[in-house]
């Protein structure tokens, strides 16, 4: 059975940390575990390639050199002193900046990073109380399906292709972006880059996404130009007032007295016969109303925009899965 990648990985980085000498290639070839598999010499050392800009990327110091002036062949090793993690010392109100920044994350991906973080330095003898409680309780909110994609992709350096809603008219166009980051502004998140259809560097907003974000090609062909504020890209291109978006509901007769209260009635209609009104709402943001809306339940239907009214069935299906119920296909 043929060693995993990430295990020969581990057994070279030991390895190379056991010694104070060089190793040659051939000779970690002879001692790491999943290297004498290997059926030829350029296989070897295609593989030996591609595991030391592996550990190069993930910042371990792999040092090269010869152990005496006769050593006809350059070797490798791991210095414990740039490996090893110095001693961590964090004042009162460091650690509980940190402990009050663990809490922040809502999202699944990055609140177990966070966690996990805190587990290092835990284990590293920090002592860090993330249950004390707090004079805030700070949430960032990153529930937008593109958020991991684009931040994994812009970490990965790797161009992304997805489809974005204009606000100008709400139809979905193909973009190929070479992302440089993901930012937060006025509570919203923005990917920001390269447009290659453009050839200019924009931002868009993540919940003017629709369906899923495509990376593609190898790691490492994007990167951020130096001296670039992305969050000065951001500001400069959002309108400080923007436009907005007429909405259509229908709302059950004599229910939904919250929505009611913002809308204009337009008129009676029956909806799958059902009694009721048909009202037009005016909003800044429709994308941050969709919670607002779903709370009402079979009470109110989006009409228009469509974008909107999917939103609110997906919220709708997120509720009934999180109960345990089933889609009925409505």
């Amino acid at each position: 059975m043929g060693i995993p990648r990430a295990e020969r990985l581990v057994n070279l980085v030991l390895c190379l940390l056991s010694t104070r000498q060089y190793l040659t290639a051939e000779r970690i070839r002879d001692i790491v575990a999943g290297y004498a598999e290997t059926t030829n010499d350029e296989a070897f050392y295609r593989k030996f390639e591609r595991d030391k800009a592996e550990l190069r990327d993930l910042g371990i110091p792999l040092e090269t050199g010869r152990n005496s002036f006769f050593d006809g062949v350059e070797g490798y090793r791991i210095a414990r002193r740039d490996y090893e993690l110095g001693d961590i010392e964090l004042e009162s109100d460091e650690a509980a900046a940190v402990a009050l920044a663990s809490r922040l994350w809502e999202s699944p991906e990055l609140g177990n990073a966070a966690r996990g973080a805190l587990r290092k330095l835990r284990a590293a003898g920090v002592d860090v109380d993330d249950t004390a409680p707090a004079p805030i309780e700070p949430k960032v909110r990153a529930d937008e399906p593109a958020f991991v994609p684009l931040l994994t992709a812009a970490r990965q350096g790797r161009p992304v292709v997805f489809d974005y809603r204009r606000p100008v008219d709400n139809v979905a166009h193909p973009r190929s972006v070479e992302p440089w980051g993901v930012v937060a502004w006025r509570g919203r998140w923005y990917v920001v880059g390269h447009d290659r259809d453009r050839e200019a560097a924009r931002c868009f907003r993540l919940s003017r996404i629709s369906g899923s974000v495509r990376p593609f090609g190898e790691e490492g062909q994007v990167h951020c130009p130096p001296g670039v504020n992305l969050l000065d890209l951001v500001t400069g291109a959002e309108p400080a007032e923007p436009s907005r978006t007429s909405v259509r509901l229908w709302v059950a007769r004599g229910r939904a007295q919250g929505v009611r209260r913002h809308a204009e009635l337009l008129g009676e209609r029956e909806l799958d016969g059902v009694a009721g009104q048909e009202l037009r709402l005016e909003l800044d943001n429709p994308e941050t109303a969709v919670g607002w809306i779903a709370g009402y339940g079979p009470d109110v239907v989006v009409l228009e925009p469509a974008f909107l009214g999917e939103s609110v069935r997906r919220a709708h299906l997120a509720t009934l899965a999180g109960l345990g119920g089933e889609d009925d296909g409505q």
